[in-house]
């Protein structure tokens, strides 16, 4: 038998190359925004074409309107306010979703001693009526409400995906892990799509993909008291970072300033000016943590910083007038 080798045709195989690399498309960038819970959601993204960049952000953008479907506390039918209303001592089954929420709430409530507790619905819904009106709650309005909080006042079962709640007028606000949870699973949503290269804003919350084409990261601004004044621009890629304090939401009252970030030892809104940025992997860990690390101040930073999945925590605080 005799054997032949083919040697390549060159000037074909060049012209196979040249049709393949006539197939990779160059990235353009496009943004997209939408209110949701509370605030405006926005995304900048890299992909081939407007069409594919707009059918993943539309998908990714409807992750987070799951969240705020079942975690509203704005929202009387939402499943979070509905839950309010079951009785105590008694398991509840919850959507996957919530059980999840709830799940991830009460493990950061645990590491951080209560300092974020998704509990707070009481409390937050008196800051509110003090903010609407200008004056404080009675004490024995605060001590009811007081009353019907706490992280430890709730069990979760795994296996059964239920609910019990242990106190009487319990309502649940996951204003301080809810955006960042959903900033999560919208990034999620964007890399399943082939659409890595991306950055989601969620109020002060921000998630952050693989970086622009030809840079190391996407650039993020800080600003903690000063609206007009950037503190710092963090470069970062793959990434989470949230910003709390009381920059757009306070009430002065009696010359006495009311943060709406809750003081769990007091139920009322937080009089010391401070401001925490914290770095993490997930989002749904520097939102909360975010908020925690306000509520301890500056004596908390090395402790977070050693919190598994969060990179850095600054926290800031200015005198009291």
């Amino acid at each position: 038998m005799k054997i032949t080798s083919r040697i390549p045709n060159l000037p074909l195989l060049g012209m196979i190359a040249s049709a393949l690399t006539t197939t990779v498309f160059a990235e353009a960038r496009y943004s997209f925004s939408r209110p949701l819970m509370g605030t405006t959601f926005s995304v900048v993204c890299y992909a081939e074409n407007h069409q594919v960049a707009e059918k993943a952000v539309e998908t990714a953008f409807a992750k987070a309107g799951e969240v705020n479907t079942v975690a509203s506390d704005y929202d009387p039918k939402s499943e979070i306010r509905l839950l309010s209303q079951k009785e105590i001592s008694t398991p509840h089954v919850l959507s996957p979703r919530l059980y999840e929420l709830l799940a991830h709430s009460q493990w950061v409530a645990e590491r951080t001693n209560g300092a974020f507790d998704p509990t707070l619905g009481p409390l937050t819904k008196l800051w509110r009526e003090t903010s609407a009106t200008g004056q404080l709650p009675t004490s024995e309005t605060l001590a009811s409400a007081r009353q019907a909080c706490g992280w430890k006042h709730f069990t979760l079962n795994a296996e059964a995906r239920t609910i019990t709640l242990h106190r009487k007028g319990m309502a649940f606000d996951l204003g301080g892990i809810a955006k960042g949870y959903a900033a999560d699973l919208m990034l999620e949503s964007l890399f399943k799509a082939g659409i890595p290269k991306a950055l989601i804003t969620a109020g002060g919350d921000v998630r952050i993909g693989d970086p622009p084409p030809g840079r190391l990261g996407w650039n993020v601004a800080v600003t903690t008291f000063d609206a007009g004044k950037h503190d710092e621009i963090l470069t970062l890629a793959n990434a989470a970072v949230s910003t709390s304090g009381d920059l757009h939401q306070s009430v002065e009252i009696a010359g006495v300033k009311y943060s709406h970030i809750l003081d769990p030892a007091t139920g009322l809104g937080l009089t010391a000016r401070s401001a925490a940025t914290v770095i993490a992997d997930q989002c749904k860990l520097s939102d909360p943590v975010a908020t925690a690390a306000c509520v301890l101040g500056k004596q908390a930073q090395a402790e977070f910083e050693r919190f598994p999945g969060v990179r850095e925590v600054t926290c800031k605080t200015l005198p009291t007038p």
